[in-house]
Parts: C-alpha cells; structure tokens; sequence
C-alpha cells in the first residue's frame, strides 16, 4: 500500500521535472497530509497542529503551523525541502521582541523524531547545532540558534533562509556545464572549507549537489556544516542507519565511517571531484558500490592533464588525493594548457606561418623600393609646403601666447587681490575660533569643578565615616565584608539629576538606516524626563567571574540555566564578566552581597541604568553617533552611521579593556547584556518618572536587558535600546552589574 510519504515524493517528481507548479505541488501535499493525519470518524481540519504518528517516526507538519517554545514561537510558511535528515521549512519569526538579531524570515530545519529521541543524541546536535553557529563565513549559511518544540518534542535549527537553488537543480535545468563555470560555482566552497578547517578544524564530511546552495543574487552558500554528518553518526549507534553511513552514497568516500580519530579534509576532496565529475558529464563516475581498481571514462570536454588531476581527487587512497578542495581546484586551473600533441601542431602551424611572412615581406619589400622613389619627389613638395604652412601658424602662435601672457597677468592680480582677502578673513575666522574654543575650556572646567564639588559634597553627606566603604584615589568605592573576608565589587557613586529617557527621531532613522526593525525601536517611545533624586552608587564593571565564584563558593549554588557560567564555550578568566545566570540568580547573589556587607545591594533599575550609560550625553553612544570595534565588544563584521569594520571577537573580553564613559564606568555598551530590575513593556506609555523600577503591568515572566553584548550588531548597543529576556533562562550573552543603595 502507497504510503503518505511515497505519495508525495512522487509529487515532488513531477514537480521538479516542471509537471506540476509550486501552488499546485503544496496544495496536492496538504491534501495527503490531511488524510493522513485525519481523526477517526472524521474530515482533518486545514492547518490542525502537527501530532506523533507513533513513536519512532516522522511529525506530520503543513503550512500555517506554529512550533517552538512558547516563548519563542515560529509559523511555517512553505516546506523548501525534505529528505532523511528531516525537513527545511520557511518560517516567520513570531516573537517580535527576539533574542536574537536575525529578520523575522527564517529558515528552520526540523530534525526527524527517530535522530533526537535518545538524550545522549540529542545533546550532540544541540552541540553541532552550537559549533556551526560559530562559523561566521559569507559562503557558509548562518546558524542563529536551535530549539525544540513542546508539542512534539521535534529539535529544530533556525538558519539563514536564502532565496535560489541548490545544485540539484540548477543541474537539472541547465544540464552539463563548462569546467570554467564549475571551478567558479565551486570555488566559494573551497573558501568555506578552508576557513572552517584553519579556524575550527572542521570538515564537512557530506558536500553534495543539495548542500551548494546558489542564491538569486549569484552567491554560494555552503549547506549543512557538520550537522548532518553528525546526526547520521548519532542514529548509526541506534540501529536506524548501518554504520559507517557518513556522507551521502555515491559521493562518500571508500574510507568514510572506518573511524578516524581525526577529521581528514580528503573525505571533502573526494567529494567535490565526484561532484565536479557529475557537473561536466551530466552523470555519476560511479554507480552501485565503487570497487579499488574501477575507473569511470573520461568527460569529453577535459584534456589529459585534467583528467589526470580530477582522477586524484577521487583516488581510492586518501594520501593520493590533493590535501584540500582549493588544492585540488588550482590543480585543475593549472591543468587548463594544452596537451603535448597540441604544442606539436601548434608549432608546425607557427613555422609555415613564419614561411608565408616571410614571403609576403621579401614582396612588401621590392613594393616599398619602388615606390620610395616616386614617393621621394612628392614628398620633397610637400616638405616645402609644410614649411611655409608651419611660418604662418609660427606667427599666429606667437601672437596667441602673447595675448595668453597679458591675460595671465590680469588673472595673477586679480588672485592675489583674492587671496590677501581670504587670508584676512581666515585670520579673523581663527580669531574667533581661539576665542570660543577658551570659552568651551573654561566652561568645561567650570562643570568639572562643579560636579567633582557636588559629588564630594555627597560622598561626604552619604559616608559620614571611614569605616563604612573602602574608597580610593578615584572615588571608587568597595564595601567591606561584615566578617573580614573580603569586599564587595568596585562602586561608582553616581550623582543625582535628570535626562530624557528614550531616543530621539533623529537617531531612530539612523538605526532604521542601519537594519533595525520598526518594532524594536517602538519600545524606545515615547522619549520623556526623568529625575533621578535618590542618591545611589552603581557597579564600576558588571560582575566578574571571579566575584561569582567568591559567591558560589560561599552559598553552594547550583546553575539551573542552560549554559555552563565557568565554561561558557569561549575562554575566561576571573576578569573576565559572569555569564549563564538568570534574573533570579542575579538577585540571590544581590541578597548575598547585602548580608555580607550590611548595606543594601539590588538590580538597578532601567531608568537608572540609562542615566548611568548615557553620563550626561545626549547622542547614540556615551561617545557619540557612531561607534567603532576599538570603542567596545561587538560583532565587528558589521557597522553603524559610518563606523569603521574590525574584529569579531567571538566571546567575552576582560572588563576594564575598554574606555570607561564620563562618569567611569566601563563596557556600558557591548561585551554582555545586563539585566535590570524592570519587568518588559511594550513602551515608555505610563512608566515612572521618578527613576524607579517598573515592576507593575507587562510581562511578569521576563525582565529587561540592556547595553548590547559581543554576539550583536552596533545598532544593539545604543544607550537607548531595549532588550527582553524570561527571567528563568540563561545565556552566554548575559550578565549583570549592581547598585547601592545610601541613606
């Protein structure tokens, strides 16, 4: 009996063979689906929710189906592919307020149950999906994330989604194609191969027709990095493929699953000289199992030296082939002259050309003598001619240069009347310059002088005594542990005043210019004034891992988040800020900190940590409009308003390594997110003017985020921009910095 799955593979046949449109081909398949997953005694229901078949098997999903956590939901739109490694559908984002930085179109692929259902399995491609979120490459589709569905229990990837074809099909309509056309679609892959193995040591391991993905702009993606390979040798431990499967049949190589203890970049290699085979020929080298000695016939539009080339790249032994797939490419463009046969005819036609000029210039030759002749009195006459031609334009020219000369000297004075004017106007415009710009000096001193009074007077209200906090040279505060054992993180006592909360037009059209969502800059409105009356001190760094371990250490906490804080997958040190806490694991270390000290430790507010961020500026950035990768830790790969590009760092960095902000506190913008005390609303409509904690109303199950973190694009890290994230969860992006309380 035809099964639901046989159906539509027949359907997507004559699809792809051009039988049948892409409208007709999705509505045919729902149709299956419906019947398929149909309750007993009754018609299915267009768009029910995807259910188990039973245990073991594939999830029936169809087009308008949302899946993900609840906090992170995705409706999917159309299915772009499906194979024995699941399915690969376009999807909406749903959650306007994501974590991540990627559009709201996505493409994600759904792992079937029978390769996740064993826990062991699962946690190996949650780590594949992991390590390929790290390959940052232009040829390699981007990773963003993985989760996994509640209802069914499905993991699922969520990608890049592209527009255009794999391979597959560009072969199948455009049949053969010429070997230069090859190495130029191929030669993409070969970047995207040797950065992950200089960077990662990675190998592909299943590089196939279906995993080149050419895209409607002309740009090649590499498909599938290491998660399929994966997830193939997962489900060979449980029965459900033979051993060995690595790669796809025909295209992997003899050694392939004889378990090497290292990856080999000839497994690759082996690959794409199939690959190129089956791109000039139209067909496979091989079919069926390969044996040592078979050799396919050799493609008609190769000469022997390429021939011999593509031959090693395919060779039954590993150390015969190139030591990479850009190797093997420029071997091929070397191989491009031609053969010893065609130098010979080359030659001989060379040698009877040679003869035929000859000849032609011993005629050219007698031509030339006897037409000097004749050619020698018509020249002696119009030697003559040009002669006295030549005086009469000698004398027009030195009357022209005569008037060019007093013309010139007009112009001269003229510029130099100009000039004297010009200099003594730019001599009145630095004048005034000198002068306004020690008017700004001295009113800058003025305001230095006035806030460093204000703060002393302050600290002296607020510390009556020498034995409350430590405070150094800097004004940097540290509180003393009740029992002697230690202190508490490096404060900066924060003077009282008001600022606009939120962002102005102006620099919401520079970061819409600069990819941000409509959406996300809504939450920045609208701008309004706060006072900040309550003295406080804030934390002059977020809190280091070496902070939390003093914590852990004392109180035996456990992490019950999903990233591990002292192994976050980048390397760390104790300087470097905590991540893999959740909002309540921030406030049970506040708690700790209080009664240690004796003094009144807690979140900073949203507002508060605005006022702190920006330190008196009104622009983007505490250091202006535009923000370059020296400033702070971000994903350097990407800009804002002009910004310079630079390094991607790939993790967290030491805190400190930065320029502080105006008031002294250091990576304000970028490294980690930090949390706040602040529950998530939509705006600033109704929110406390006073500087205090918006905690009423919103979403009660995740709190506020904020200053960007190394993951995100500039346009995250502006001191206005607003973040949310569930409370419960961690991150390796997040971290958090303290406030506390006087008086």
């Amino acid at each position: 009996m035809q099964t639901a799955r046989d159906k539509i593979r027949e359907l997507r046949a004559l699809h792809e063979d051009g039988l049948l449109s892409e409208q007709e081909f999705d509505r045919r398949k729902n149709a299956i689906l419906d019947a398929e997953y149909a309750p007993p005694g009754g018609s299915a229901t267009p768009m029910a929710p995807a259910i188990h078949m039973r245990q073991g098997t594939e999830i029936g999903l169809m087009a308008g189906q949302e899946i993900g956590p609840q906090n992170r939901r995705y409706r999917l739109e159309r299915l772009l592919a499906h194979g024995g490694m699941g399915q690969v559908w376009q999807a909406t984002d749903l959650a306007t307020h994501a974590e991540l930085g990627h559009s709201a179109l996505v493409a994600l692929k759904i792992l079937p149950p029978q390769l996740t259902q064993n826990a062991s399995l699962a946690k190996l491609l949650i780590e594949e999906a992991t390590q390929a979120r790290r390959l940052a490459h232009e040829h390699i589709v981007r990773v963003y994330e993985w989760a996994q569905d509640p209802a069914t229990d499905s993991y699922f990837i969520i990608m890049e989604c592209l527009e255009g074809e794999d391979l597959d099909g560009l072969l199948a309509r455009e049949g053969p194609l010429p070997l230069a056309r090859v190495e130029a679609l191929l030669a993409p892959v070969a970047a995207a191969l040797r950065y992950a193995w200089d960077k990662h040591k990675l190998v592909h391991r299943d590089i196939k027709p279906g995993n080149v993905f050419v895209t409607t702009k002309g740009e090649v993606k590499l498909l599938d990095f290491g998660i399929a390979a994966r997830s193939r040798s997962g489900a060979s431990t449980l029965g459900l493929e033979a051993p060995g499967s690595a790669g796809t049949a025909g295209y992997r190589a003899p050694e392939a699953g004889t378990h090497q203890r290292q990856p080999v970049q000839s497994l690759d290699v082996y690959a794409v000289a199939v690959m190129i085979y089956q791109m000039v020929e139209g067909r496979m080298p091989f079919e069926g199992a390969r044996s040592a000695g078979h050799q396919p016939s050799r493609p008609g539009t190769l000469t022997a030296r390429q021939w011999e080339v593509l031959q090693s790249g395919f060779a039954w032994a590993p150390d015969a082939r190139p030591p990479s797939v850009a190797a093997l490419l420029a071997a091929l463009a070397a191989a491009a002259g031609p053969s010893p046969e065609q130098v010979a005819e080359r030659q001989a036609a060379e040698r009877a050309g040679q003869e035929q000029r000859a000849r032609q210039l011993a005629l050219q030759r007698k031509a030339e003598a006897e037409a000097a002749a004749a050619a020698h009195l018509a020249r002696e006459k119009q030697r003559k001619e040009q002669e006295a031609k030549e005086r009469a334009e000698a004398e027009l020219q030195r009357q022209e240069r005569k008037e060019a000369l007093r013309q010139q000297l007009r112009e001269r004075r003229e510029a130099d009347a100009q000039a004297a004017r010009l200099a003594k106007e730019e001599q009145q415009r630095k004048a005034l310059q000198a002068k306004a710009a020690a008017a700004y000096r001295a009113e800058q001193q003025r305001a230095r002088a006035e806030l460093a009074a204000r703060t002393a007077a302050e600290l002296d209200a607020l510390l009556p005594t020498a034995s409350s906090p430590v405070a150094d040279a800097e004004g940097v505060l540290r509180d003393r542990f009740l029992d002697g054992s230690g202190r508490g993180p490096e404060l900066v006592l924060i003077p009282t005043g008001r600022f606009q909360m939120g962002s102005p037009e102006h620099e919401r059209r520079i970061a819409m210019d600069a990819g941000s969502q409509k959406a996300w800059l809504e939450r920045e409105t609208p701008q309004h004034w706060v006072g900040i009356e309550r003295p406080l001190a804030l934390g002059r760094y977020p809190v280091t891992v070496g902070e939390w371990r003093q914590f852990v250490a004392a109180t035996g906490w456990q992490p019950s988040g999903e990233v591990n804080w002292a192994a976050p997958g980048f390397r760390q040190t104790d300087t470097h800020p905590v991540v893999g806490v959740t909002w309540h694991d921030a406030q049970r270390y506040v708690r700790w900190l209080s009664e240690q000290t004796g003094q009144r430790y807690r979140l900073p507010s949203e507002a508060e940590w605005e006022y702190c961020c920006r330190a008196g500026t009104k622009t983007a950035f505490s250091f202006g409009d535009a923000i370059a990768p020296t400033l702070a830790n971000y994903d350097g790969n990407y800009t804002y308003n002009g910004s310079p590009k630079g390094a991607y760092r790939q993790g967290t960095t030491p805190v400190g390594e930065y320029a502080a902000n105006p008031w002294g506190l250091f990576d304000m913008h970028g490294n980690v997110w930090e949390w706040v005390q602040d529950t998530v609303h939509d705006n600033y409509e109704g929110a406390p003017a006073t500087g205090a904690a918006w905690e009423d109303g919103g979403d009660q199950g995740r709190r506020i985020l904020r200053g960007g973190s190394w993951l995100y694009n500039p346009r995250y890290l502006r001191s206005a921009l607003r973040n949310g994230f569930s409370a419960v969860l961690s991150n390796d992006i997040v971290g958090f910095r303290v406030a506390r309380d006087f008086g």
